[in-house]
């Protein structure tokens, strides 16, 4: 009996591995690339892990779009993936502008109707003696042209999957326009809004392994209500781009696009000018009448990026003139040579950046991520002497405070899609796992404050938002000029800052020190649990919901929060909240674009004067030590 199971099981096995390699060959007959074609073949013969991987399932299509490593096979960014990605997108700007042509007639049918009955009844409700004399007949309405825009980063398959995706879009019957060479994804996100697209798509796995590529869509134009123009896609669209996809991908053989229709030409390439006028435009932000010293010595980097140029160029631009390039990450180079992972945040990727810092005495040092949506600060630290990385809280509660002090606004132009975000009021707006303190600093300013999910897609919507932030590096400062995150106009105002201090003695972690006197020292850290099985993320936060921790260093928990069942505030999302009575918050969440588990720490500590920061910093350390402790007990990867 035990034979016979072994042998079901092998040959159940056997016929797997067939059917495997049968669907890779149907691939590989229809892959327009001979570089994964080659790789395809040679997994068939050598690789059958990586086989079974790259085809089984398919990447789906959510509210960041697309993200993987690049190869063959439906599991992972290429270009039959891509292909049908771009039909996806183009037949949703197409329904969309039906179902808008569809109101449109709707509503002309309705006033039709009531003219006729208007035009068939007297003044005293009785039927008219005579009937009405014919009309001549309305315009009929007819549906837009949907318009979009493609952009692409420097990494390896970028234009050319940009390429494709101009060329089906044009095919498809879309007005399409490329952007002229690899450039920052905050200028793409520009472009949708000043060029009053309906779609924008960006080609970029951002801060991702150099194996990786991705592709992100904004919606703006007529596709969407005039607070979401030029935003990241949000539901119902992830999931209505995903059926047209799956639509796509419904073919007979594995990987047959034949009747995805590409055009050999009809797009433009859009003039430099969109990029200068990009430029242009976030230079103008500066105030020079209330912040005009530009005595400053910054060290730049772009980590091998697309962002050198055009940062330096805005910088320069405002009046910023003494700037050091880390030479070795200037150019863009998709290898990455000189990280082992190009994230800013990831430890060691400034150093190089540090080290040029100390070698020229610099002021404070700007990193922008490969697509240079975000940007890390470093400072020099006087009590060590030792350069270090601000965390991206504390960047985002030094802009809120520089935003404040002017006004409120950072500016705004009449660009097309400018609905005046420029409210009479402020708002402020970070992610529920972003800083509380941005909060207090509205509060006190008298602003008004919005807590969102995580992810600009989230917080760029938030009506009348004068500013906005996440912790991970990412800041929205004219969100009526770029409705996303943008690391060179987030840089230009820390430079703005950092002069202003200088010039009168004081530097940022002066203002930082301010901040604690006036509402406690907001101290947070991050744990990152990164996973081979996405089930192990799973497993973990049943166990968070389970079995909920009893409190963080010895403070009882006083409120928990289960995010997937939303609350009045927010949507739903895979997430778990508590707050200890002392204040202590934890966030527990899994990563929207790697194999993650996330958690997100905050202690609050009081601070009664200024001779009582250093105390209040080593409790805040000895606090999140402590809360780090008890958060990965109760993860299961430590011992009670």
């Amino acid at each position: 009996m035990r034979h016979v199971d072994d042998t079901t099981s092998t040959s159940k096995a056997a016929l797997e591995t067939q059917a495997l390699k049968a669907a890779a060959l149907q691939w590989a007959s229809h892959d327009p690339d001979p570089a994964t074609t080659a790789r395809l073949h040679s997994w068939i013969a050598e690789e059958p892990l990586e086989l079974a991987d790259s085809f089984t399932g398919h990447l789906q299509f959510g509210t960041a779009g697309l993200r993987a490593a690049m190869g063959p096979g439906p599991n992972r960014m290429n270009r039959i993936v891509v292909r049908r990605a771009a039909a996806g997108v183009a037949a949703h700007l197409l329904a969309l502008a039906q179902a808008e042509l569809a109101q449109e007639q709707s509503a002309q049918a309705e006033m039709s109707r009531a003219e006729m009955d208007d035009a068939g009844t007297s003044s005293a409700g009785e039927p008219a003696s005579q009937p009405p004399a014919s009309q001549p007949p309305a315009s009929q309405p007819t549906a837009y042209q949907p318009r979009a825009v493609v952009g692409f980063d420097a990494r390896h398959n970028s234009e050319v999957f940009a390429q494709e995706t101009a060329a089906i879009f044009t095919a498809a019957g879309i007005e399409t326009f490329l952007l002229p060479a690899a450039l920052p994804t905050p200028v793409l996100a520009y472009a949708v809004r000043a060029m009053d697209c309906e779609a924008g798509v960006m080609v970029t796995a951002s801060h991702n392994p150099p194996a990786d590529n991705g592709y992100k869509v904004y919606l703006g134009g007529r596709a969407v209500a005039p607070e979401a123009r030029g935003v990241q896609i949000v539901a119902p669209h992830d999931s209505q781009i995903a059926a047209h996809i799956d639509a796509a991908s419904n073919t007979a053989e594995m990987g047959d696009t034949s009747a995805i229709e590409l055009a050999e030409s009809g797009w433009t390439v859009v003039a430099h000018q969109l990029l200068e006028s990009y430029e242009h435009t976030i230079t103008a932000f500066t105030d020079r009448d209330a912040f005009p010293h530009r005595e400053l010595r910054i060290v730049h980097t772009s980590l091998h990026g697309v962002g050198h140029e055009t940062a330096l160029a805005v910088l320069r631009g405002a009046g910023f003139t003494d700037i050091h390039a880390v030479a070795e990450q200037s150019a863009p180079d998709p290898f990455f040579p000189t990280v082992s992972f190009p994230n800013p945040e990831e430890p060691g990727a400034m150093d190089l950046a540090f080290a040029l810092a100390e070698k020229v005495g610099a002021d404070v040092v700007l990193a922008n991520d490969p697509d240079a949506d975000r940007v890390s600060v470093g400072v020099k630290d006087p009590s060590s002497g030792q350069w270090r990385q601000l965390h991206g809280d504390q960047v985002g509660a030094l802009l809120g405070a520089h935003v404040v002090a002017r006004g409120g606004h950072v500016g705004s132009t009449g660009i097309a899609g400018d609905e005046g975000t420029g409210a009479a009021t402020p708002v402020f707006a970070n992610s529920i796992v972003s800083s509380r303190l941005l909060a207090r600093i509205a509060g006190e300013a008298g602003y008004e404050h919005v807590e969102t999910l995580t992810g600009f897609k989230w917080i760029s919507r938030v009506p009348g938002l004068s500013y906005g932030y996440e912790e991970a590096l990412g800041y929205c400062v004219a969100p009526e000029v770029v409705r996303d995150k943008d690391g060179i106009s987030a840089g230009l105002l820390v430079a703005e800052m950092a002069a202003g201090l200088k010039a009168v003695g004081r530097t940022l972690l002066d203002v930082l020190d301010d901040l604690a006197l006036a509402h406690g020292l907001h101290a947070s850290n991050q744990i990152s649990i990164r996973v081979e099985d996405p089930a192990e993320i799973e497993s973990m936060m049943a166990r968070l919901r389970a079995q909920p921790p009893a409190g963080f260093d010895g403070s009882a928990i006083a409120q928990f929060t289960d995010l997937s069942v939303g609350t009045p505030q927010l949507p739903a999302t895979d997430g778990v909240s508590y707050l200890s009575e002392s204040g202590t918050r934890v966030i527990v969440r899994p990563s929207g674009t790697e194999p993650k588990l996330k958690c997100y720490l905050e202690v609050i500590v009081p601070v009664a004067g200024r001779d009582q920061l250093p105390a209040a910093q080593q409790e805040a350390e000895r606090a999140l030590a402590a809360v780090v402790r008890d958060v990965k007990a109760s993860l299961g990867l430590e011992p009670l």
